[in-house]
């Protein structure tokens, strides 16, 4: 199997779809599987960059807009529908290409982690609370006189973390724990072939904006009102540019994409047997005939 990872906005898709392309013209089958933390809800499609109908006509998609946006989804419960996608499409002779931005969901569909479980009713919406009222570098700084070596290792900007830090430290899980190494093993369920896109960070940052403009443009600010009023879950509000696009600042979403898209290229440099290809000044099918040569 396929798996390709990348940041946000540099062309996980479009090379996906090509390869999907050349798979199906040598006879064979390939079917996506997101690994996209956010991609799952219903209801954010245009916010999370969900594949269009035309693109998913070229390449099934699997685990993308399934979960109504006012219930929580965890990682945990991705890895249980992830593993029986995969091996259902293999036992069935087709490709499975897994496609995501999120490391830690990538590693889950790859992989068997042990993955805590989720926080008792009400203690994610009090630290999110707390979140709205005093931002995301007060909360840092709470984590740091709690649990120093944790604040570390977590962006002051980075919202879902410091959430998810703080409710482990409140119910005593916060200890580094021997299952974290697995994250960064070799060993996967089925043999597979990991690609991480990159690009030169200009065109990158480039994309990312052109991405948020035709996000809005499309109507990606409506969507989130509308989920806004349904009662979006804190998972599903933890989506890039879900806050600010409801304070009106696309200015400021594009910010937070491009600090996302550092982060992700961190997780990048950490996958093992990584096979790192460079999408800048190039198409998606020459890539596509590449990796398949």
């Amino acid at each position: 199997m396929l798996a390709l990872f990348g940041p946000t906005g540099v062309g996980k898709t479009d090379v996906a779809l090509a390869l999907a392309d050349l798979i199906g013209d040598r006879g064979e089958r390939a079917v996506a599987v997101s690994a996209d933390a956010l991609q799952v809800y219903r209801g954010l499609e245009l916010l999370t960059g969900v594949p269009d109908a035309a693109q998913r006509e070229r390449l099934e998609h699997r685990l993308v807009s399934f979960v109504p946006v006012a219930q929580r989804f965890s990682v945990a419960q991705y890895a249980r529908l992830a593993h029986a996608e995969i091996d259902g499409l293999l036992a069935a002779g087709a490709m499975p290409i897994v496609v995501g931005g999120t490391g830690l969901y990538l590693r889950a569909a790859l992989a068997e982690l042990e993955l805590r479980p989720p926080p008792p009713a009400g203690l994610r919406e009090r630290w999110q609370a707390e979140l709205d009222a005093r931002g995301s570098e007060a909360l840092h700084a709470e984590l740091a006189r709690a649990a120093p070596w944790a604040a570390e290792k977590i962006d002051r900007r980075d919202r879902h973390r410091i959430v998810r830090a703080l409710e482990l430290h409140d119910r005593g899980a916060l200890e580094p724990p021997p299952r974290d190494s697995q994250l960064w093993t070799s060993q996967t369920r089925h043999p597979t072939r990991l690609v991480g896109l990159v690009r030169e960070r200009d065109e990158l940052y480039e994309r990312i904006d052109a991405r948020v403009d035709a996000m809005v443009a499309a109507g990606a600010a409506e969507e989130v009102r509308r989920a806004h009023a349904a009662g979006a879950s804190p998972t599903a509000r933890a989506a890039l540019g879900f806050k600010e696009l409801l304070e009106g600042d696309v200015e400021a979403m594009k910010r937070r994409t491009r600090h996302y898209a550092r982060r992700q290229l961190t997780w990048m440099r950490k996958l093992p047997d990584v096979e790192l290809v460079d999408l800048t000044g190039d198409t998606p099918e020459h890539v596509a005939r590449r990796l398949l040569r």
